[in-house]
């Protein structure tokens, strides 16, 4: 039972040894980034962040406009023309 311990520690120490020598091995054969492709990215980011901060200054669009009921004139009524009685809000979902 002791050997196969033995065995198990040194084959997982072997393990763990080799995986970390061939990690290094392929990391130095691997070219390492170029710092003109890094700063494209950066400069590709900054220009989706100025888009975005674009985008959020504007006031967002009012869900009502364009939207008339039926029997009133676009636009706001004028303030010398008497207004209509409104307290009488059929839904033209309703049919009614």
């Amino acid at each position: 039972m002791m050997r196969r311990l033995v065995w198990l520690v040194l084959g997982a120490v072997l393990g763990v040894t080799g995986y970390r020598k061939a990690t290094t091995i392929a990391r130095s054969l691997r070219p390492a980034p170029r710092a003109s492709a890094l700063a494209e990215f950066a400069a590709d980011v900054r220009e989706g962040m100025a888009v975005y901060m674009e985008r959020q200054a504007q006031p967002p669009a009012s869900t009502l406009e364009g939207h008339r009921r039926r029997g009133l004139p676009a636009g706001r009524p004028a303030a010398s023309q008497p207004r209509r009685d409104t307290h009488h809000h059929d839904e033209l979902k309703d049919g009614r």
